[in-house]
């Protein structure tokens, strides 16, 4: 049976929220505009900045409103933050981001230890930022953490994503995205539950947060784009994808946007980038870092470099 592919898809672009939150280090804000400002000239549809956490919670992004303020606003390009509550929520507004995220995590048992808040209080607090950005004209996108697996539950009943979707859905939210917060999904279950939660809820939109831990990624996007995924969320040179366990997990693997588009390209979907540009500001963008990309295309698997590769070497067999 052939897959049913789109044409073309949105990129997200997390790499400065996601990727950095978790960091080894702090990056100054000259460096993460820097880093935003070479994103932006790629002309990726929406670039994710910065988090209007609480600087206790989140050190490393304690400067989301100078960041905000000293970015170069690409025309056509969604400057996204995200809000973790209505005080984040106001923040962000007073900041002029484009778009707001918010987040909830399905495992009740993740959403008890590291929020401290059950899954009712969670919908709340993210049904009152939603209402501070719709007050505002602000977009709006809802974030589903551990959609699929969860460290402390194993796998996430699909009925459980479906409740929660079903409340926000009734508080007025109409974007979502599935996160596979920690990688461990398999195709099967990411495919029947994005075609489930599309019959569903047809008036809503949903796209894909992928990580990458178990090595299932490429398959997993193929299932999402596969049950009619709208967009797909990775972070330039892999970067981030940390998540706050008792003993810290640490990088479970945000995917490459690099690979990410080059997938994209060579299976004939658009997406609007360039391959060879994006790699280019990977490898700029980890020199800025001081890293090594962590993904395929960064470290020379191209198939214009396999191709340059075989011609240059003549005598080349295969082993």
């Amino acid at each position: 049976m052939a897959l049913k592919l789109p044409k073309n898809i949105v990129i997200a672009e997390v790499g400065p929220r996601d990727g950095l939150q978790s960091f080894p280090r702090w990056i100054d804000t000259d460096t993460k505009v820097a880093i935003i400002d070479r994103l932006s000239d790629l002309g990726l549809p929406v670039v994710e900045v910065s988090s209007f956490a609480h600087p206790k919670v989140i050190p490393h992004l304690r400067d989301a409103e100078e960041v905000f303020q000293r970015i170069k606003r690409r025309p056509g390009t969604v400057y996204r933050a995200l809000v973790p509550n209505a005080r984040g929520a106001e923040r962000a507004a007073l900041a002029r981001v484009d778009e707001m995220l918010g987040l909830i995590t399905i495992s009740a048992t993740y959403t008890r230890k590291n929020q401290n808040m059950t899954i009712d209080q969670a919908i709340e607090q993210n049904l009152e930022s939603f209402r501070i950005a719709e007050a505002r004209q602000i977009p709006f996108v809802m974030a589903l953490g551990m959609a699929f697996w969860c460290a402390y539950e194993g796998s996430i009943a699909e009925a459980d994503v479906i409740a929660v979707v079903r409340r926000l859905h009734d508080g007025g939210i109409r974007r979502f995205y599935l996160a596979g917060s920690l990688g461990m999904e398999d195709p099967a279950h990411v495919n029947r539950l994005f075609a489930r939660l599309g019959a569903l809820f047809p008036d809503a939109g949903f796209g894909f947060h992928i990580h990458n831990l178990s090595g299932m990624a490429t398959a997993n996007i193929l299932a999402a784009l596969d049950a009619g995924a709208e967009w797909l969320e990775g972070a330039i040179c892999g970067i981030g994808g940390g998540i706050a366990m008792p003993n810290k997990l640490g990088s479970v693997g945000n995917f490459p946007t690099e690979d990410l588009v080059a997938m994209l390209a060579e299976m004939g979907i658009e997406t609007g980038l360039d391959p060879e540009r994006v790699v280019a500001t990977s490898h700029a963008i980890a020199g800025i870092l001081g890293i090594e990309p962590q993904s395929h295309r960064g470290n020379g698997a191209t198939r214009k470099a396999v191709m340059n590769l075989a011609s240059t070497n003549p005598n080349m067999r295969y082993s």
